[in-house]
């Protein structure tokens, strides 16, 4: 997208100095980094990457400050994992963009979607380290956000996982996570900041203790060889939708309050989700509605129906379910013997959205590649060492030529996969 560093580094690439890359990547992470990683990293102007972050912020703020929206959130997460002592508002967020051409030739940014959720900080950290040392990429370069260093980085997303409790009572959950593809996010992590890698079904409650309030709660603590290690603070990576889909059993029950801090509150996960985009409105946002109002006849006369919200050509509309859970994936021009099979009382589970093209903008030697960004944001707590605001921290960049943009969907391509995204000042 800068057109001079775009083409100076395609002419500079060399495979062999790309796979030395990836092994050094294996050594930092202490395993296998087992998904695509793009052969090259991606140069931004700093105001498009600025803009992105100022939309994820006012929308996510859109949905934490609407105390309607929250109880409807709230009452839409399935009942057994409706957390207790939900925080006031996330410790994580992501926003994933795409870019589309304006009329006026303008590049500008449309949200797929949000999550308030913790991605691979750490490993995005590394990557873009890897690809500036190995390319030996201009130092004035930049790819940290927010006016950061490397130890403000740290320090910012220390605060907001650690929080000022000794890092040994400190545990990173996950559903198996060594089975996990981010293992080298985990990896990458726990040893900056010298805290714990727990599968959550090693996770159990003990006895009751007196909480500062004067509550007795029990507190929760994991076993290893034989001995229990207490638990203060859960930097959650584990989701619903894995412990569901994998009948995972757990030894504590979500709805019980336990004498432990969450970094990252299971609730939250629900909270800014795709159930979050009906919801929006803004013109970053492809507008959607939940298909049993798709189906729902107008409340009057004057009450247009709230397909009306979406274009009529199909082509231009895809089918998401709300949590993986829910059953079927995406599915791109959904007819209407798709629509109608799904029952009357899962309807509320699926979205239908206006389908955006993205235009590809990186040009690469195998054809220009789309690029998806996703702005990484923490939210600390107001007592934590740096004081609580939603910052954006750092970016993430997946590079596809398909229809759908994961890593897992563009394999046995090359010049795709997890990039970085770097900019000038």
């Amino acid at each position: 997208m800068i057109p001079e560093l775009r083409h100076d580094f395609n002419h500079r690439f060399r495979p062999e100095v790309f796979r030395s890359m990836l092994d050094g990547l294996d050594a930092v992470a202490r395993t296998h980094v087992g998904f695509p990683v793009a052969e090259t990293p991606c140069f931004f102007p700093q105001s498009l990457l600025d803009e992105m972050a100022r939309i994820g912020i006012d929308l996510t703020l859109q949905l934490v400050c609407d105390p309607k929206y929250l109880a409807r959130s709230l009452a839409a997460i399935p009942e057994p994992w409706r957390a207790a002592s939900q925080t006031d508002h996330p410790h994580f967020l992501t926003a994933d963009f795409g870019l589309v051409r304006e009329e006026d030739g303008r590049l500008a940014p449309r949200l797929v979607e949000m999550q308030a959720f913790p991605s691979v900080f750490g490993f995005q950290w590394a990557l873009s380290e890897a690809y500036r040392s190995a390319f030996s990429l201009d130092g004035s370069l930049r790819y940290l956000l927010g006016g950061l260093d490397e130890a403000g980085f740290w320090k910012l997303l220390g605060s907001t996982i650690v929080a000022g409790h000794d890092p040994e009572t400190v545990v990173l959950i996950d559903v198996d996570p060594a089975g996990q593809k981010t293992l080298p996010d985990f990896h990458i992590t726990a040893d900056r900041l010298g805290i714990k890698i727990v599968d959550i079904a090693d996770v159990q409650p003990v006895s009751a203790t007196a909480t500062s309030r004067g509550r007795r709660l029990r507190s929760l603590a994991y076993r290893k060889a034989g001995r229990l290690y207490p638990i203060r603070r859960i930097y959650n990576r584990a989701i619903v939708d894995e412990l569901v889909g994998k009948q995972i059993r757990l030894r504590f029950d979500y709805r019980e309050a336990f004498d432990v801090e969450w970094a990252g509150h299971p609730n939250w996960y629900f909270h800014v989700s795709k159930f979050s985009l009906p919801w929006l409105h803004h013109p970053a946002v492809p507008p959607a509605v939940f298909l049993d109002d798709w189906f729902r006849p107008p409340a009057g006369e004057n009450l247009p129906n709230l397909r009306d919200r979406l274009p009529e050509d199909r082509n231009r509309l895809i089918l998401k379910p709300l949590y993986s859970f829910a059953g079927q994936g995406i599915v791109f021009a959904p007819t209407d013997e798709q629509l109608a099979a799904i029952p009357l009382d899962r309807r509320a589970d699926y979205l239908l959205q206006e389908r955006v093209t993205f235009v590809p903008v990186i040009d690469t030697p195998v054809g220009p590649t789309q690029a998806e960004v996703r702005i990484l944001y923490v939210w600390p707590d107001e007592t934590g060492p740096v004081g609580g605001k939603l910052t954006p921290l750092i970016s993430l960049v997946r590079l596809g030529r398909g229809l759908m943009m994961g890593v897992d969907h563009n394999r046995e391509q090359s010049w795709v996969g997890a990039s970085a995204a770097f900019f000038g000042v």
